[in-house]
């Protein structure tokens, strides 16, 4: 079975619907858009079997994802690794704790492979020729590797102080990198200028309700990986919130489709506490989000005006979840808990997700004997700047055995 459902691009707030059309804002109330879909017509049709026999890729699950045929652009993305953590089980005093790894997601090591895979392959429907964004890291990365992969011409704009990691990995591809002297809510809201004066695919502008539809594939995976559960808990992290909102809403249709059981699932937000807008409001216990100016080590997470901040807000409470944030100090440490126990070297927003979860689960916010699920959604690799001169630097000696003993020896006193 294949073929699209989606129905309309739907108001998030007034209802209002359109055809489906490279657009994100509603004409009447200025809401943002999102996909729907006319879920009658799987009923009784997208079962675990035919997922099943399908490759191991997010497009497994491409009834749900907004093109209109098979995907033309990044069709080996997804399906990574949920890797139950015994070690860090152990470290940090609970029962049953897994990491989604989309540190070794294909092709750019970040889970921001799912969404461009998306929205160029929509892009490629709508008849674009060139695709562009405004990126913290990630997604300048995706966007520029599945461009050129796809044949196509890409713009990627960027916050001018981003890791150089991400800026190199980004260039390599041939992409056409532009520097803004500015916060990503500047590079933001230039691209939505440019994006009105220029017929190109701005992945976060014009075809964002598709590029946001990507992140679902993130949940669908952790519930199939589970063998067909929903998992109790989840913690996200958070940077414009849209994750949050499509985990949830990924759990939401597997549950109308027999798929999983409703588990109940709580979803908890992490952010770093030098931009922390939404976890804020949730502490706050106000829906209202308050812009801020970034200062973290987690660039990737830099929204300091986060366009589903209220939402994702919404489904945090909703779900029973909540939010936190921790200090840049408390980023390198989560990182370095992970790598040591479970060899697994994330980017500085997954020491946000995993400071963000010890310290929720230390509180009392996540039971320890409960299902957890840590996102991890970028690769270390990427941000080693965070790290230098936080780890261990190599014990040097000459090339002799004495002196090799010698250092066992003091290893060991």
């Amino acid at each position: 079975m294949s073929g699209s459902i989606v129905r309309a691009l739907k108001c998030r707030e007034c209802g209002q619907e359109y055809k489906i059309a490279p657009t994100h804002v509603c004409e009447f109330c200025f809401g943002p858009l999102e996909v729907a879909y006319d879920y009658d017509k799987l009923e009784g049709k997208f079962t675990r079997e035919l997922i099943e026999s399908r490759p191991q890729t997010m497009w497994r699950y491409r009834e749900l994802l907004p093109i209109d045929g098979e995907p033309t652009v990044g069709v080996q993305v997804g399906f990574t690794p949920l890797v139950r953590a015994h070690n860090l089980e152990k470290a940090l005093g609970v029962s049953e704790l897994y990491i989604k790894n989309d540190s070794v997601c294909y092709p750019t090591l970040s889970f921001k492979d799912r969404v461009v895979s998306v929205a160029l392959s929509k892009a490629v429907e709508f008849g674009f020729e060139t695709v562009a964004c405004a990126s913290t890291g990630n997604l300048a990365g995706s966007v520029s590797a599945n461009a050129a992969a796809a044949g196509l011409k890409s713009y990627v704009f960027i916050p001018h102080d981003l890791e150089q990691g991400k800026v190199l990995s980004a260039a390599i591809y041939g992409t056409k990198l532009v520097g803004i002297k500015g916060t990503y809510d500047d590079v933001n809201r230039l691209c939505s200028e440019i994006a009105g004066k220029y017929d190109w695919a701005f992945v976060n502008v014009n075809v964002r309700p598709f590029y946001a539809e990507g992140s679902k594939s993130f949940a669908y995976e952790i519930m199939e990986q589970l063998g067909w559960q929903a998992p109790k808990h989840v913690v996200v992290p958070m940077a414009s919130g849209s994750l949050c909102t499509k985990i949830d809403k990924a759990i939401k249709e597997f549950t109308r489709f027999g798929l999983v059981e409703n588990a109940g699932t709580s979803i908890y937000g992490a952010q770093a506490t030098g931009c922390s807008p939404i976890t804020r409001s949730v502490k706050e216990g106000t829906d209202l989000i308050h812009p801020v100016r970034p200062d973290t080590i987690a660039k990737s997470l830099a929204i300091g005006n986060p366009a589903d901040g209220y939402y994702a807000n919404k489904v945090i409470l909703d779900s029973g979840g909540w939010s936190e944030d921790v200090s840049d100090d408390e980023i390198v440490a989560a990182m370095r808990l992970l790598a040591e126990t479970e060899g697994i070297f994330t980017e500085t927003a997954g020491g946000v997700t995993l400071g963000c979860a010890k310290k929720l689960i230390e509180a009392g916010r996540i039971p320890r004997d409960e299902s957890i699920v840590v996102s991890v959604t970028g690769n270390g690799l990427k941000t080693l700047e965070a790290i230098e001169g936080r780890v261990d630097a190599p014990s040097l000696i000459g090339p002799s055995l004495a002196e090799f003993d010698d250092l066992v020896k003091a290893d060991k006193a």
